[in-house]
């Protein structure tokens, strides 16, 4: 290419369209794109990638757009066009994006379809779903093409372990489920027996003090957690009275949601 034609190329440039994506965006079917030759007004025109992926272009017919950024389809028309035009100068400008829709879904979250008009992390969307305690971060996961490629949102979004975040394309889903039994269960021997709504991080003794402490009844180291664990149920025995008196932590144990805690009684 000589000096000549990189400054026209330069020209064409400053007053084409601007994408408004970068390079490496992905043309998809339903995309604008304004085609433009340099030199020849018939064959720049706008054209818009049909549901085939392909779009018409004068004097080449059909033509595959979808999946290729603008960068690959301009290269490509500029091979087919110099059967037409000597050393043609094509630019291909996005003027118009479908094809960067990422969606939503699962109950934990109010569904719907985020557009990518930037780009974007799953951080950065599911910071926009504001209230997310009826959320099942643990379940949520990212599908692309069919896969799972990423699972469990709770260390990224709670505990704020940003390394595990990741880019969105377009077409990505968000999977996040609701949670169906949020709260935990305190039984027994404590003051005020009660259902408690669960907090990422509570404890066994927490739970316990919120139900207003154990009675004069309470068998505190006979005190038990029953969770159901993967379709089994598993009884998860608590020295409470070892946490008070010894400040034992290990039988603090951390709560999960739905879990029931028995605080068993003696009359003597």
């Amino acid at each position: 290419m000589n000096v000549r034609q990189i400054l026209l190329l330069v020209a064409v440039a400053l007053i084409l369209p601007i994408t408004s994506h970068a390079g490496d965006y992905v043309i998809g079917e339903g995309d604008s794109l304004d085609i433009a030759v340099w030199g020849v007004k018939e064959l720049s025109v706008p054209v818009k990638v049909r549901p085939d992926g392909k779009i018409t272009v004068p004097g080449l017919g059909d033509v595959a757009a979808s999946g290729k950024t603008p960068a690959a389809l301009q290269t490509s028309l500029t091979a087919k066009l110099k059967e037409l035009v000597k050393n043609p100068i094509v630019t291909v400008a996005v003027t118009g994006i479908t094809n960067n829709k990422v969606y939503i879904f699962g109950g934990g979250v109010k569904s719907g379809v985020f557009e990518l008009l930037q780009r974007s992390t799953l951080l950065q969307v599911l910071c926009t779903f504001g209230e997310i305690r009826s959320a099942d971060l643990k379940m949520a996961y990212l599908l692309r093409d069919g896969k799972k490629i990423k699972e469990n949102f709770q260390s990224l979004i709670v505990e704020g372990e940003t390394g595990g975040d990741i880019t969105l394309e377009a077409g990505d889903s968000i999977f996040i489920p609701l949670q169906l039994n949020k709260s935990v269960y305190v039984l027994g021997g404590v003051n005020l027996p009660k259902a408690i709504e669960y907090r990422d991080g509570m404890t066994v003794m927490e739970a316990i003090l919120e139900s207003g402490g154990f009675t004069k009844f309470a068998k505190q180291n006979d005190t038990q957690i029953r969770r159901k664990d993967a379709g089994a149920e598993l009884s998860i025995p608590v020295k409470a009275k070892d946490i008070i008196q010894d400040g034992n932590m290990v039988q603090n144990v951390k709560l999960k949601p739905g879990d029931y805690i028995i605080v068993k009684e003696s009359m003597f």
